[in-house]
């Protein structure tokens, strides 16, 4: 049997949150035109208030300065802080940090541990996930092309990536590199840490996307910097710099993006009830046509809808979560496939039907939907297309079902058959009446 509930305590630390995320982190959100480093002093009171609830950086265990709490108690936190670009931030689970602290934490060396880990926790560096290339599938991490070659003492990094988020910003990456090109296609790819002011890096640019047309390197964005294009050029990378074993990148990118959807998702859902609310809240507001928007039809439909679909996505996620405490985040792959996919779709869905009851004002900055809504297209590529996880939960399912052979000899007697069959039931029946 299936139970979402956590400890009496615990349900007081989620309240807790909520009411803080309401009164000192949506307020965030009207900041324009603010330096980096007066950001980052308005965050500091804020998030030692979130360490006093032992509630920071709940994602890793109590030995490296986190709380060590399960899946389904991270979600439960993700789906709160989630409902604001800066909740994360104010909590230390904020991409691509989060995720590189559990690998760190996992796979790091003592050395390691005390020269990147700590730092990163403590605020002093950030750091960037560099996977992604322009000229292979993003969704397909075997066909990475940038190489590393052995030499003495260490590695020589060469190749192009590009969507590294963070990169721009970062003090160090961990980078996903290719060290044995005939090897199978799960083990050739080995994780280095990598300084962004090693010799021979260079940030080439930030890719300009929706969410920042301009693409300017560099520059600071309350909520985050943009996602770079990095060059490699010879790059030097000590063999004390390796992290984990060599070949097993594949196997701890999975470890990485595995349990962090549950995180994800659980942010979406925040995101979606935020988005579901000022849906309705106009909804009941706004007059058109002798009535409330509330009072017509479309309307409620999309009302209607939406919260079938929130609390769907988040039954489906909270119990991924739940099963991946259970059994571990291997058995729960199709879990964690379907939630990626349908989660994505219903934020999508629901913040595009936000937006139309708000018309223009929808559409304008004056609202946060216009930037939840780019970040919401985003979440149907990043972390592998919603196609490529559909494709993969499709082939589990099926690998549990045999072929039968159809037979179709003699259809009409086994039909005849079937019938007799039929009349003998109905008569007993009737005798029993």
């Amino acid at each position: 049997m299936w139970d979402f509930s956590t400890e009496p305590e615990f349900e007081a630390k989620l309240a807790w949150m909520r009411d803080f995320m309401v009164a000192e982190v949506y307020p965030l959100e009207a900041l324009e035109g603010i330096e980096e480093a007066d950001f980052d002093r308005l965050l500091e009171p804020l998030r030692e208030q979130v360490k006093d609830q032992g509630l920071w950086a709940g994602h890793l265990p109590p030995e490296h300065g986190g709380q060590g709490f399960g899946a389904l108690e991270l979600g439960l936190m993700n789906e709160i802080t989630g409902a604001s670009i800066f909740g994360p931030m104010v909590f230390g689970s904020q991409a691509p940090d989060a995720g590189n602290a559990e690998l760190l934490a996992a796979a790091g060396t003592d050395d390691q541990k005390a020269r990147w880990l700590e730092p990163l926790l403590a605020g002093e560096v950030k750091s960037a996930f560099s996977m992604t290339e322009p000229n292979s599938a993003g969704s397909d991490p075997t066909l990475l092309r940038t190489v590393a070659t052995q030499v003495d003492g260490g590695w020589k990094i060469d190749g192009l990536k590009w969507f590294t988020s963070n990169g721009s910003a970062a003090d160090f990456l961990i980078a996903m590199v290719v060290t044995d090109p005939e090897a199978a296609p799960r083990s050739r790819a080995t994780m280095m840490l990598v300084p962004t002011d090693a010799e021979g890096l260079r940030i080439v640019r930030d890719v300009p996307t929706m969410e920042d047309p301009v693409g300017e390197r560099g520059r600071f964005r309350a909520g985050g910097f943009g996602h770079a294009e990095i060059s490699y050029e010879g790059v030097f990378v000590p063999d004390a710099d390796v992290l984990g074993p060599v070949g097993q990148g594949f196997a701890m990118a999975q470890r990485r993006l595995g349990p962090g959807r549950i995180q994800h998702c659980m942010r979406w859902l925040g995101q979606g009830r935020r988005a579901f609310e000022m849906l309705c809240e106009r909804a009941v507001s706004r007059h058109a046509f002798g009535t409330t928007l509330g009072e017509k039809g479309v309307v409620r439909e999309w009302i209607a809808d939406s919260a079938a679909e929130i609390e769907a996505a988040r039954l489906m996620t909270l119990h991924a979560a739940w099963k991946i405490d259970r059994v571990g985040a291997k058995e729960a792959r199709q879990e964690i496939g379907m939630i990626k996919y349908y989660g994505a779709g219903v934020l999508y869905r629901v913040i595009d039907r936000a937006i139309q009851v708000h018309g223009g004002l929808g559409y304008s900055t004056d609202m946060p939907l216009e930037s939840m809504y780019r970040n919401a297209r985003a979440a149907r590529i990043y972390d592998g297309a919603d196609e490529v996880h559909r494709d993969n939960v499709a082939r589990r399912i099926l690998a549990a079902y045999q072929p039968r052979e159809v037979p179709t000899e003699n259809v009409p007697e086994r039909r005849r058959a079937a019938a007799e069959k039929f009349a003998e039931l109905i008569d007993v029946a009737s005798l029993d009446l």
